[in-house]
């Protein structure tokens, strides 16, 4: 499969994109975040859930907006797509390969999670630092070009130290985590939540990973930046539901929505 040639039809299904000049970040809201597209100013916005046969799942919409923060073009992608739609990780993709049509070099991944770290509490922020993908699909299964990726720097590692002061200037913790990226959508039972914290992992959700993969590939620096809604099983005595996630991540959209400016205004260029 020829990515640039799938580009090309992503731009030829949502004609309007054509007309968009071209951005230098995208950003991925996870689960509940897309209240925050309401407190910051807004450009153009595109439905592109026709180039995908699976309907958006609740706290997700399947829209990219541009705005203008920090005095650059931000594409914003208002929800994903998940594994356990029945779709493989290259479809599941589809916003990062967006934005990579849309000239993109930097995106950032925001996604909810469950904690295994006793340290992460719900409501704190974790920058990623490296994952452990075990969904089962890698989304550059059956692509050409150079798809052996080296992954040892995946994700941007140096945000922490600066964006580190300005979640505690917002009274927020932002930790750096391992991410565990599994299919769902059931949530894990106890037994693979202490398999999940023997191998290493901090976080587990059901997304991030393969987009983080696809957007190394496509050339993009990449950052992972996930909320802690809810200890993972067995760490609480309390069931997990969806509407927690949804619940913590509304909670948390508003701080995000402030504190986002700042964030891109200071993630360094991308050397050419």
């Amino acid at each position: 499969m020829s990515v640039p040639a799938a580009d090309q039809e992503l731009v030829c299904g949502c004609p309007e994109l054509a007309h968009w000049p071209r951005c230098d970040l995208a950003v991925v809201l996870g689960s509940g975040f897309a209240p925050l597209l309401e407190q910051l100013p807004l450009e153009a916005c595109c439905d592109y859930s026709h180039l995908t046969p699976v309907s958006a799942v609740a706290g997700h919409r399947l829209e990219v907006v541009r705005t203008r923060l920090a005095g650059r073009q931000v594409a914003l992608f208002a929800g994903r797509l998940h594994l356990y739609q029945g779709l493989t990780a290259w479809q599941a993709g589809l916003p990062v390969r967006l934005a990579a049509a849309l000239g993109c070099r930097r995106i950032l991944l925001t996604n909810a999670c469950g904690a295994l770290s006793s340290a992460i509490a719900p409501g704190d922020f974790a920058l990623i630092r490296d994952h452990i993908n075990l969904q089962g699909d890698n989304p550059l299964r059956g692509l050409t070009g150079d798809i052996f990726v080296d992954l040892s720097q995946l994700y941007c590692q140096e945000l922490h130290a600066i964006w580190q002061p300005l979640f505690a200037a917002a009274g927020l913790q932002l930790h750096q985590a391992v991410l565990a990226a599994v299919t769902g959508p059931s949530y894990e039972t106890a037994a693979e939540v202490r398999f999940l914290r023997a191998a290493g992992a901090d976080l587990v959700s059901m997304s991030l990973a393969g987009e983080a993969i696809l957007a190394r590939y496509l050339g993009m620096e990449v950052a992972g930046l996930s909320l802690a809604t809810n200890p993972a099983t067995g760490l609480t005595p309390q069931p997990l539901a969806h509407a927690e996630v949804l619940d913590w991540a509304g909670r948390r959209a508003s701080a995000l929505a402030r504190l986002l400016p700042q964030l891109l205004a200071c993630w360094p260029e991308p050397s050419a």
